[in-house]
């Protein structure tokens, strides 16, 4: 059974950093594209960065430059690290594994605000 668990959220400035992890199991890592999607209050889910089974990433433009995806297949472990954050981009961020069917975390919260 596929399961996602987020963390590494909490408070930060803007302009400050962080980074989130989701770990992952009872799935070949390896083998699925693995994504973050975040969803502000009042706000549809939206799509922020991927990473492929080959290491290839692609990034929402909105946070283009900003954030970081990352995976270690060893750790069966997938990274967001956020950079430049800026108060748009609270939301609760969620991690997906993506194959022939989608799974998702419950999600960790992340606030930027002073």
């Amino acid at each position: 059974q596929v399961q996602l668990v987020e963390s590494g959220g909490g408070l930060v400035q803007p302009g400050g950093s962080l980074r989130l992890s989701c770990a992952a199991s009872g799935f070949t890592f390896s083998l699925y594209v693995m994504s973050w999607y975040r969803q502000a209050p009042g706000k549809a889910r939206e799509f922020i960065a991927a990473v492929t089974t080959t290491g290839s990433t692609n990034y929402a433009d909105s946070v283009k430059g900003r954030f970081t995806i990352s995976r270690d297949n060893a750790k069966n472990t997938v990274y967001l690290q956020m950079n430049s954050l800026k108060p748009e981009d609270t939301a609760v961020y969620y991690c997906n594994a993506r194959r022939v069917v989608s799974s998702w975390g419950q999600g960790t919260q992340v606030t930027v605000s002073s």
